[in-house]
């Protein structure tokens, strides 16, 4: 028996048909869960499926029987949650989670979620209820997290037994819960990382879950400063975890927590990292990339990983320098903002922050005492520049100060009709990170739904507060028409947000040659771009019958030797425009012709040749070109067309005025962007201490 069996058994919740809460036989019992915050129970999916069709219309059809009485709770968040609620699945995949709201249980002990990967391997503790030795009762045991494949822990040692799925997994060293009990085989169990409520985030109605966590961590900063709760409740147990040891300790870290509680929440896990990237740049190297990127979706998920930056100099430990800069570029961000983002009540929770940190600050390495006072000075009064609002690197390209761009790699065919594909974040425009891909590939038809959700994870990675995310699309020239600004976050359907607007309309989507990337940049390739990003830019016809005698079957057909003649000639800072597609027939051959010729930019139309304003369509693309004044000001151009031919409410006027770039595609193809040669990338050697 260990000290958090004593400490987990307040918060365990048995979940079974309602009215079955007192049943001593467990007849009616379907599985474990256990309080997160007052009022909210985790569960996996499996256990409240077995309450059928009721569970998932949102009613009260789970019993919750814990220590302080027996009520009934409903589902609120699931992942997966049935297609047809008559019908569950025969077999329930990962993640396997279900938030419960218990509104009865406001006064509920709650277990403390690690706010850190699991760190494997793990001593753990299982908790649950069982009936497997007869009556129904609590069980307990010991085990070893000793692998994750992403998706699970993999347990040894003591296994979940039947009627324990849903409890919580413990890990002993740090105290702190990181996976619910799923289920057996023969010589392993599995439990799910407690990691995986990030997943609830992005569903629809996710956005609770800050509030959960909010109350979560308002909860433990109230048992702590409690002189009544029994034996000091989580904090003080993890306290006598790390007697002696250094690092940032659990008291500061119940405080920590309690405050940012009060803050407004993340706009989504890209926020959190530009912060998180550069406390690390600052005290373990100036280059630092972490190799694996990580999906934090609050503020204390942050402090997650910046634990064990094992390091001292003259008796400082980095992670409580860290975590104490983490923090003060928390509080200077959404300073940075102001009333967009804060209340009055907001406000002062920030002022109160900042006042903790500087007295927690006292004890830190001079260098970074000095820092955290100059990011802590008013914003209107700071001499830092804006962006050192934590976003110490500047990103020079289309995005402004997203932290990083999304690029989409589709290979040639390489199978059949399938497609390879790969998702990766694209840093400063240099550094690349991989994050999903298939490499046997899907057909052309399935690219759109089979990207949706790697294409939404990696931009709500890549997203920095306001600052979002491009869309960089590395195609093979057959798939220059794919209408990828068009593309969607979410199901199409009635509800009109930021998910299910069109690629375009909120975000840069630009295509990229894959073919010339398989070869060193050309001198004009090099030379071309270089004036286009001085400006100013100017047409010229990427086929030489258009506009001129249009699409119609007498059009005299220029020959792509020709095209290349012509388009090789034309001066530097021209941008080759087609008023028709460039992935099969004429336009590809001048396409491929163009990109010969070395030019970086293009715009041509997706949609077919049965129309006749090509001449309209060079003028008004002339005009844009003019008004863009170079490659910074052409994507602002080209989005603001995006939203008002794709608005369904717009003016017959308004329509009218952008008719001409309906299914406009755009080619944004620098010589210097990556892919290169394809480096795994490296963790820079750590520096013994903070920079000075």
């Amino acid at each position: 028996m260990n000290v958090f069996d004593e400490i987990v058994r307040p918060s365990l919740v048995r979940i079974a048909a309602p009215g079955g809460g007192y049943d001593p036989h467990g007849a009616h019992y379907w599985g474990s869960g256990f309080f997160i915050a007052p009022g909210w129970v985790l569960t996996c999916a499996h256990v409240v499926g077995k309450g059928d069709a009721a569970v998932w219309r949102g009613e009260r059809a789970l019993g919750i029987t814990w220590q302080g009485g027996v009520t009934t709770g409903e589902v609120v968040l699931a992942k997966p949650r049935p297609a047809d609620p008559e019908e569950p699945p025969h077999r329930w995949e990962f993640p396997d989670i279900a938030l419960v709201h218990v509104p009865d249980a406001r006064d509920a002990a709650c277990v403390w979620l690690s706010e850190r990967p699991p760190a494997i391997p793990a001593d753990v503790s299982l908790h649950g209820w069982s009936r497997e030795t007869g009556d129904l009762g609590i069980r307990h045991g010991v085990g070893k997290a000793h692998a994750t494949d992403g998706k699970a822990l993999l347990l040894r040692g003591s296994l979940p037994v039947e009627g324990c799925s849903g409890g919580p997994v413990v890990d002993l060293r740090h105290g702190a819960v990181i996976g619910m009990n799923k289920g057996r085989a023969e010589h392993e169990g599995a439990a799910v990382p407690v990691t995986a409520l990030r997943e609830l985030h992005d569903l629809r109605g996710g956005e609770i879950l800050h509030t959960v966590l909010r109350e979560h961590d308002r909860h433990h900063l109230r048992r702590f400063r409690s002189t009544t709760a029994a034996g000091g409740g989580w904090t003080r147990a993890q306290a006598d975890l790390r007697k002696g040891a250094p690092g940032f300790l659990p008291a500061a870290r119940a405080h920590l927590f309690g405050r940012f509680a009060e803050l407004p929440a993340p706009s989504g896990p890209g926020e959190v990292m530009v912060l998180v990237d550069d406390v690390k740049r600052r005290v373990l190297h100036s280059d630092y990339q972490s190799p694996i990127e990580h999906d934090p979706r609050t503020w204390r998920d942050g402090v997650g990983l910046l634990h064990d930056l094992r390091g001292h100099e003259n008796g400082h430990d980095l992670d409580v320098d860290a975590v104490l800069l983490y923090a003060a570029k928390v509080v200077r961000h959404l300073a940075g903002q102001g009333r967009q983002r804060c209340d009055e009540a907001q406000s002062a929770a920030l002022t109160g922050l900042a006042e903790w940190i500087t007295t927690q600050g006292e004890s830190a390495h001079q260098a970074i005492r000095e820092e955290i006072a100059q990011v802590l000075e008013p914003p209107a009064a700071a001499t830092a520049p804006a962006t050192e609002f934590g976003l110490s690197s500047v990103r020079e390209h289309p995005a402004g100060q997203a932290r990083a761009d999304v690029l989409v790699e589709i290979d040639p065919v390489h199978y059949g009709d399938r497609y390879p594909w790969r998702v990766k974040l694209l840093y400063d425009g240099r550094t690349v990170s991989p994050l999903a891909g298939d490499d046997r590939g899907v057909p052309r038809a399935e690219l759109r739904e089979t990207l949706r959700e790697p294409l939404a994870d990696a931009l709500r990675r890549g997203d920095s507060g306001e600052h979002l995310a491009a869309v960089e699309a590395l195609l093979p020239r057959e798939l220059f028409d794919e209408p990828l600004d068009t593309w969607r976050l979410s199901p199409e359907d009635d509800l009109f947000d930021e998910h299910s607007m069109a690629l375009g309309e909120r975000r840069i989507v630009v295509i990229r040659d894959r073919r010339r990337r398989d070869r060193p940049a050309s001198p004009e390739w090099r030379r071309r771009w270089k004036a286009a990003v001085r400006g100013p830019l100017s047409v010229v016809p990427l086929r030489g019958e258009v506009p001129v005698s249009g699409h119609g079957p007498g059009a005299r057909r220029e020959s792509r030797r020709a095209a290349y003649a012509r388009l090789s000639d034309a001066e530097d800072g021209t941008v080759p425009v087609y008023c028709g597609p460039v992935g099969s027939g004429d336009g590809f051959d001048a396409m491929a012709a163009a990109l010969a010729a070395g030019h970086p930019l293009a715009l041509w139309r997706r949609c077919g040749q049965d129309h006749t304003d090509c001449q309209e369509f060079q003028v008004r693309a002339d005009e844009l070109l003019v008004r863009a004044d170079g490659v910074d000001g052409l994507h602002r151009h080209i989005r603001a067309l995006r939203i008002i031919s794709m608005d369904p409410d717009a003016t017959p006027d308004t329509v009218s005025e952008a008719a001409w770039a309906a299914s406009v595609a755009v080619l944004f193809d620098p010589p210097d962007r990556p892919p290169y040669d394809e480096v795994p990338l490296q963790v820079p050697p750590r520096l013994p201490g903070p920079r000075t």
